[in-house]
């Protein structure tokens, strides 16, 4: 938690006009805390820090604590190291509906675009809970074979839809296709983080019924797990926690599957603890690449996505090379 907040205060100074920590602290005090405050700050310092860089540094906190408790919940529910928001088709259905809404006109992030998103990851789960079940049960294998099946599709319609659109639609598309945060703002906080909010409890509360399903489906119905029920509210919440995180930032990879087997190796197996340590560590992630994201390459700005794919797919393939895939621990 430390941690986090340190970097929240760092990142929010960064920028092409660098804020020092001091600054930046006593900004952040004078809007958050009642009572008269000193002035020892520039009107064009209080709104860089306050109106641009904190709603941002925020956003990208909120949506890399969801993408990582996706990522837990998803791989305990399949019992595969390599499930994120991908592999159930989520992602690319919340970007699917996300760029539909897009298309139809809206603005960015906008409310039929976060309406869409919330389609189309939704719709996702739908259709992989009725592909992958089987007299009343889903089976974990279908349940991955049909989420990556339906990513792949739902991909085709958006590189489809992407070649047809209008020129000036590409740019928008672009975004959601690649992830961003940079059209964050004080507007488009608050219902990503009150999905987070209702997410996490969700997952809290369901500790016990995830440690379970990581033995097996036997032997967690033995335990009182209803495992197929248990598996449709866990799809409902994920498709949810995604559509949130698209609508506001676009399609961002790998954060979901690293920082869960990154956290496993630092407090181990058991959710009650994995869970809160892994949306910490996905928070901290986030702000720490969304921060290299706009500076790196300054004046122009990286997608995260594409930060995120750099950074984790040489790690993930460090970690792979250490330990066995047999399990997702």
């Amino acid at each position: 938690m430390v941690a986090l907040l340190v970097a929240v205060v760092a990142s929010i100074g960064i920028g092409s006009t660098g804020v020092g920590p001091g600054t930046t602290l006593r900004i952040l005090a004078a809007h958050l805390l009642p009572g008269e405050h000193v002035a020892t700050w520039t009107l064009v310092e209080d709104r860089i820090v306050w109106s641009f860089r904190t709603p941002r540094v925020l956003l990208a906190a909120v949506v890399g604590a969801a993408l990582a408790i996706v990522g837990v919940i998803l791989q305990a529910v399949i019992r595969n190291p390599l499930a994120d928001p991908y592999v159930l088709g989520a992602s690319s259905g919340a970007a699917l509906g996300a760029v539909i809404g897009l298309v139809l006109g809206a603005s960015v992030p906008g409310l039929l675009v976060s309406g869409s998103a919330f389609a189309g990851a939704v719709l996702a789960g739908l259709l992989v809970y009725l592909l992958a079940s089987r007299g009343g049960r889903i089976e974990s294998l279908r349940l991955v074979l049909a989420g990556v099946a339906l990513s792949y599709l739902f991909s085709a319609v958006t590189s489809w839809i992407t070649v047809t659109a209008e020129h000036g639609k590409l740019p928008g598309i672009l975004f959601f296709l690649l992830g961003s945060i940079s059209s964050a703002d004080w507007a488009t906080l608050p219902l990503p983080a009150l999905v987070l909010g209702l997410g996490a409890a969700y997952a809290l509360l369901r500790t016990d019924h995830l440690n379970a399903v990581m033995t097996g489906d036997e032997t967690a119905t033995s335990l009182g797990v209803d495992v197929t029920r248990f598996r449709i509210e866990t799809l409902l919440v994920t498709s949810l926690l995604v559509g949130s995180v698209v609508a506001v930032a676009g399609g961002i990879g790998f954060v979901g599957m690293v920082v869960p087997h990154v956290c496993r190796l630092l407090v181990g197996a058991d959710h009650r603890r994995l869970l809160p340590v892994a949306a910490l560590a996905g928070a901290l992630l986030l702000v720490a690449v969304d921060t290299l994201a706009r500076t790196a390459a300054a004046p122009r700005e990286l997608p995260v996505g594409v930060v995120t794919a750099l950074v984790g797919a040489p790690f993930f393939l460090w970690l792979l090379r250490r330990r066995p895939v047999g399990g997702v621990a």
